[in-house]
C-alpha cells in the first residue's frame, strides 16, 4: 500500500466513494465523492498528537469492539496514507459544540472542522471493482448460539484480532469477558454457509483453512490447550492446504463431524451440545470460549455500486463476472473488471492471482490505439421512433439516450426527442427491441425483414 502511495503515476482517493460513471471503454467519467475528513492532509504529519490527546473513546470497528480508538484515529497501524480522519458521529465537537482539544495541540495547524465534501471528476479509461465482502450477520439467526448475547462466543475475525501482534491484546488469546486465558476452545465451522435455511447455500472457501489456522494458534500460544473443531465437511483444495490441515490433527486439534445444536453458559463456562455423525453419539463439551467461521457475503453496497457502474449482480449478490470460465474477470459491460471477493468467496492467493489478471487486462485494454466492438448493436429508425423513453431504463448497459432532432412537416420545421444507442456501450442484447412497441428499434443484421428472408431461403 505504501508503495502504491508513494507511486507517482497513482492517485489515492481515501474516505471516499464514486457517486457516478458514465461513459464507455476507454472513456469512463468517475464522479468521486471525497468526504470531509476535518484533516489538512497536507499539512499533516501524522504525529499523532492529536489522538493521544482526544478525550473522546469509542469502540474500534477495525478491532470489532475489543479495543478503543479516538473520535480523531488512523484505522490502524498500517492505514495509507499514515493520517488521521475525525469522525464527526462521536467527535465532541461536531456533536456537544464544545472541545477543540485536537486543533489546539495540532502543530502545523492542519485541523480543519470547516472542511466540506467534495465532488472529483476523474477521467480513465478501465475500471477494476475489489470492494470486497463482510461477515454474515448470524446474530439476527442462530438463536441456538445466542443470538450474539454471550461475550465469550466470537467470530474468527474477533479471533485473529486477538491472535495479531498489532491487535488490542497484543497477540493474546483471552475470553473477552474476563480476560482469562481459554484452556478449551471450540471451533464451529460453516456458521451461515452451506445452509439454505439460515444462511447461504454456498462455501465460503476460506473457512476450513482459516480455522485450522486457528486452532493451530490457539494449541502453539496456550500451554496444555485444548482445540475441538465442529464440521460439515474438510475442503483443503489449496497447495499445501491438506498438509498443513494434517499438521493441526498431528498438534492435538480434535475434529468432530457434525453440527452444533446449541450453546448456553453454565457458570463461568459455555456448554457446546452437538453431534459426532461419524461416531453416531451426542458431543457435549465445556469450552471457554466457542469461535465462530461465518459466511463471506457481499460487501454493503454492493447492489448501488453495481447499477452505478452498470453491470449485474448473481443470486447471491457477488458481482456477475461475464463467464465463469471464460472471462472469470469480465463484467458483461466492457472496461469493467473484477477482483478479489466481489465476484465470490475465495482466500488470499485466489484474490491476489484475480487481481493480477485483471490488471493484466486493463494493461492490455489501455496499451491499444484502436479497440474491436461487436457489430451486433441496437439501431434506433428514427421515423418511428416516439420518444416514449421506454427502452431507456431498461438497458442493463446504459447505452441509449435521448437526443432532439429537426425535421420537416408541413411546412415548418419542428423538434423531437428520439433514442440514440452508444455502440460503445451496446453489447447487442436485444432487451431493447422486444420493448419498443413501435418497432423502432433492431439488431443490426437481424431486423424482422432479414430474418425472414433467412428463413425463406433455408426453407426454399
Amino acid at each position: 500500500m505504501a508503495a502504491a502511495a508513494q507511486h507517482p503515476n497513482i492517485k489515492l482517493y481515501t474516505y471516499a466513494e464514486v457517486t457516478e460513471v458514465s461513459g464507455y471503454i476507454g472513456n469512463f467519467e468517475v464522479t468521486i465523492k471525497q468526504k470531509a475528513k476535518s484533516v489538512d492532509h497536507n499539512k499533516c504529519t501524522g504525529c499523532g498528537t492529536c489522538w493521544e490527546k482526544c478525550p473522546t473513546k469509542v469502540d474500534s470497528e477495525f478491532d470489532l469492539g475489543l479495543g478503543k480508538r479516538k473520535a480523531i484515529f488512523i484505522p490502524f497501524a498500517q492505514a495509507v496514507p499514515n493520517k488521521p480522519v475525525i469522525d464527526r458521529s462521536t467527535c465532541r465537537q461536531f456533536t456537544k459544540g464544545k472541545c477543540g482539544v485536537c486543533q489546539k495541540v495540532c502543530p502545523t495547524g492542519a485541523i480543519d472542522y470547516d472542511q466540506q465534501d467534495e465532488f472529483v471528476k476523474e477521467k480513465v479509461g478501465a475500471i477494476i471493482m475489489a470492494t470486497g465482502y463482510d461477515l454474515f450477520e448470524w446474530e439476527k439467526v442462530y438463536g441456538e448460539y445466542g443470538y450474539g448475547q454471550y461475550p465469550d462466543v466470537i467470530t474468527g475475525l474477533h479471533f485473529e484480532r486477538m491472535a495479531s501482534a498489532s491487535g488490542p491484546t497484543g497477540g493474546k488469546i483471552i475470553r473477552p469477558s474476563d480476560g482469562k486465558e481459554p484452556k478449551t476452545v471450540v471451533f464451529i465451522k460453516c456458521v451461515g454457509s452451506r445452509d439454505d435455511q439460515k444462511g447461504k447455500s454456498y462455501c465460503s472457501r476460506a473457512c476450513c483453512m482459516y480455522t485450522a489456522k486457528h486452532a493451530h494458534q490457539v494449541l502453539e500460544k496456550i500451554p496444555d490447550a485444548k482445540a475441538y473443531i465442529f464440521y460439515m465437511d474438510v475442503r483443503t483444495a489449496g497447495k499445501m492446504y491438506e498438509e498443513f490441515y494434517a499438521k493441526t490433527m498431528e498438534d492435538g486439534a480434535q475434529y468432530i463431524r457434525g453440527r452444533v445444536s446449541k450453546i448456553y453458559p453454565l457458570g463461568d463456562k459455555l456448554i457446546v451440545r452437538g453431534a459426532d455423525t461419524l461416531a453416531g453419539v451426542p458431543v457435549e463439551i465445556e469450552a471457554d470460549l466457542v469461535v465462530l467461521a461465518t459466511a463471506m457475503v457481499p460487501a454493503k453496497g454492493s447492489e448501488e455500486i453495481a447499477k452505478i457502474v452498470g453491470f449485474s449482480l448473481d443470486k447471491d449478490g457477488f458481482f456477475q463476472e461475464a463467464h465463469p470460465k471464460l472471462g472469470p474477470v469480465e463484467t458483461t459491460t466492457g472496461g469493467v473488471f473484477l477482483a478479489g471477493a466481489c465476484q465470490g468467496p475465495k482466500d488470499i492467493p485466489d484474490t491476489v492471482a484475480q487481481a493480477s489478471a485483471a490488471a493484466a487486462k486493463a494493461i492490455g485494454l489501455l496499451a491499444k490505439d484502436q479497440l474491436a466492438a461487436e457489430p451486433i448493436v441496437s439501431q434506433v429508425n428514427e421515423e418511428l421512433c416516439s420518444g416514449c423513453e421506454l427502452c431507456k431504463p431498461i438497458c442493463p448497459y446504459k447505452a441509449i439516450d435521448m437526443k432532439k432532432i429537426s425535421e420537416r412537416a408541413h411546412g415548418k420545421v419542428i423538434e423531437r426527442t428520439v433514442a440514440t444507442v452508444n455502440t460503445s456501450l451496446c453489447q447487442g442484447c436485444g432487451a431493447c427491441t422486444v420493448a419498443c412497441r413501435v418497432g423502432a428499434l433492431n439488431l443490426k443484421g437481424f431486423t424482422n425483414e432479414q430474418l425472414l428472408a433467412e428463413v425463406e431461403a433455408i426453407c426454399l
